[in-house]
């Protein structure tokens, strides 16, 4: 996964976490995740895991794909 994909996937993160109005600290609350490592994710600096992507959708209350369709993009 390169730093594009993890942009795309930080913006799409942060989209979903303001359209249900919460901030970072309310998302890492109910992620059980660190608040700075929800904003290293949000910037794209954070290659996380699946677990850990599991607890941001669930925070979310969306599911993966929600967020990473189309990442990767195919390369040809």
């Amino acid at each position: 996964m390169d730093t594009q994909d993890l942009t795309k996937l930080g913006d799409r993160i942060r989209e979903q976490r303001k359209k249900l109005g919460l901030t970072q600290e309310d998302l890492a609350h109910k992620a059980e995740i660190d608040r700075s490592y929800i904003g290293g994710v949000e910037r794209g600096e954070r290659n996380l895991t699946l677990k850990v992507l599991c607890a941001i959708c669930v925070a979310l209350e969306c599911d993966i794909a929600a967020l990473t369709k189309g990442i990767p993009g195919v390369q040809r």
